[in-house]
């Protein structure tokens, strides 16, 4: 599934234009964009817990040329599935 399906599918169940679909499911990841931006978790009931966290500094390799190379320390999304969701996969 992927985002113009998840807009068939609100358009489907809310009915109005495929625009105004397609506009709520970009406001809904536009906003759980902003909020990990700001260094806030997004919790949905069901689903899961969106975060960040810091990955440390390392030394990396350039694999065309084998040279190391020095990653910075950055922050990555993180996704922990609620317990609902674990469930209704297995």
């Amino acid at each position: 599934m992927n985002k113009a399906d998840l807009s068939d599918k609100v358009h489907s169940l809310l009915g109005g234009t495929k625009t105004q679909a397609e506009s709520v499911v970009e406001m809904l990841i536009d906003t759980i964009t902003g909020a990990l931006k700001k260094g806030d978790e997004v919790s949905i009931a069901g689903l899961g817990i969106f975060s960040t966290k810091m990955r440390p500094a390392r030394t990396g390799r350039n694999p065309r040329t084998g040279e190391s190379i020095k990653v910075p320390s950055m922050r990555v999304p993180k996704f922990r599935a609620a317990k609902a969701l674990k469930d209704a996969v297995k």
